[in-house]
């Protein structure tokens, strides 16, 4: 039986994290809404009792039900052998994704600063000062982290010579920002020398170029995490 992931279908948003990394990892899954609807994504969760996922992303697995982006790809990596092998180097990369979701959840809040729930033209104020701050000190601190982290190994990935999920968890926010932050990116281009070179290389894994090159791999979009708005993106 293969996997099914429940992510919505219009949007890479945070279902892409997982995609990803099953994708590189060739693995069976079913992606419900994609094929069948956001209504069967709906219907599905409205349907679970219980300790079930507050929201998409979530995986299925037989009888086990998996949300948070972070605790699916440490599910799969352990379950499919694709780990360090290590009960402390993995802690360590599942830190690392942690936070991955952090950030994440600080580039939706850019232009989403005040409610999830209101439209962007309802807190664009709000929104500018946020992508600002952003740019200037959120971005910087947590990109040098990530670098620094693959640096001590050696790269081009965060194991070395070993793909693990925090790398194409990385890749995806590296893809992610320079949709919606061209202007920033580009500037900052060599900053983060290492970052650079495992978004260069994760595109190489068996398994994951077809995808990428494939209709299945969703462009970002307005819609999403990742939002380009030229206002945002100013120096």
């Amino acid at each position: 039986m293969s996997y099914q992931l429940f992510y919505w279908p219009s949007i890479p948003g945070r279902g892409e994290f997982v995609r990803l990394f099953m994708e590189a990892a060739e693995l069976d899954y079913e992606d419900i809404a994609r094929t069948d609807g956001a209504d069967a994504l709906v219907e599905d969760l409205h349907a679970r009792e219980g300790i079930r996922p507050f929201a998409p992303p979530y995986l299925v697995d037989d009888e086990v039900v998996i949300g948070q982006t972070a605790l699916i790809l440490l599910y799969l990596s352990d379950k499919e052998g694709l780990g360090s092998g290590d009960l402390a180097t993995d802690l360590k990369l599942m830190q690392l994704q942690m936070d991955i979701a952090d950030l994440v959840e600080e580039i939706h809040g850019t232009h989403h600063p005040i409610a999830p729930g209101l439209y962007y033209a309802d807190q664009m104020d709000a929104a500018y000062e946020k992508a600002a701050d952003l740019r200037a000190n959120r971005l910087p601190k947590y990109l040098i982290h990530f670098d620094n982290a693959l640096a001590a190994n050696g790269g081009p990935f965060m194991l070395g010579e070993q793909w693990s999920h925090v790398d194409t968890s990385l890749f995806q926010l590296m893809e992610g920002l320079d949709y919606a932050f061209p202007t920033y990116m580009a500037q900052m281009q060599g900053t983060w020398a290492n970052l650079e070179a495992l978004q260069a290389a994760v595109p190489d894994i068996e398994g994951l170029a077809a995808y990428l090159a494939s209709e299945r791999r969703m462009e970002f979009n307005d819609d999403g995490i990742f939002r380009h708005y030229e206002e945002l993106d100013e120096q």
